[in-house]
């Protein structure tokens, strides 16, 4: 059944199709990971058997001229072409994708730090300060949505409009998320979720029934398997964790 997106409507069939192939191109390329007897620990302080490393895309020329194609017209068909004045990356992994959908789309780039560099303007916002322009923050990925929530209000701290972000791949699993973003009256576009990972498995034997088993026993409930596996197990949980690892 479709999953309803963060724009309030449900994927058409362009958007099962580019999700899809998206999830098919990281596994090709070996961007997902399956580590159920030794745990990640996200950022965020959420435990997973599955990691996924977004910047193995920038090694592979076709795949990420494919994965910036179906971003742009993903942008295009949600958000209109004309509706963004101006691009910006999350450093760092948001960077080179910013960069490769900014040039596709025709328009300027700036990138937003973590922190300030702490000389000079002691700027957060690279390239140039945005104020006034209707400006679509992109990353590689999100788990539960809040760094976004950070760079978004740096944005808006320097005066740029902020509305929409887009991730090649969230989780779409950890709570939070959702209500995160709509708070702050954001919209998440993304091209493919871990569920689409596991439609994409089904045409190809890329990981062992017993390892498919035990993606989908965390998928369906995220939370339990975080904490019984020494993880974060709420929302809350999660923000406070993560404003100590600050």
């Amino acid at each position: 059944m479709a999953k309803a997106d963060m724009t309030g409507g449900h994927p058409s069939d362009w958007d099962r199709d580019a999700a899809l192939m998206a999830a098919s191109i990281l596994l090709e390329i070996k961007a997902i990971n399956f580590r159920p007897e030794e745990p990640y620990t996200f950022t965020s302080g959420w435990k997973s058997p599955v990691y996924i490393d977004c910047r193995r895309i920038i090694f592979f020329p076709r795949a990420r001229a494919k994965i910036c194609e179906l971003g742009v017209e993903k942008i295009g068909r949600n958000i209109g072409y004309e509706s963004i004045d101006v691009v910006a990356g999350g450093e760092t992994a948001g960077i080179p994708f910013a960069a490769w959908i900014a040039d596709r789309m025709l328009t300027p780039m700036a990138y937003v730090r973590k922190k300030p560099k702490g000389f000079a303007r002691n700027a957060l916002i690279e390239g140039d300060v945005p104020e006034g322009k209707r400006t679509l923050l992109v990353e590689d990925l999100t788990t539960d949505g809040m760094s976004k929530v950070q760079f978004c209000q740096a944005l808006r701290d320097a005066g740029a409009i902020v509305d929409h972000t887009f991730v090649v791949f969230f989780y779409g699993v950890f709570p939070g998320a959702f209500d995160t973003l709509k708070r702050m009256q954001i919209s998440l576009h993304h091209l493919c979720t871990w569920w689409d990972v596991l439609e994409a498995c089904r045409q190809r034997p890329y990981f062992s029934p017993e390892a498919l088993g035990e993606v989908r026993r965390f998928l369906e409930n995220p939370v339990a398997w975080s904490a019984a596996h020494g993880g974060v197990a709420s929302a809350e949980e999660a923000a406070a964790y993560k404003r100590k690892q600050a």
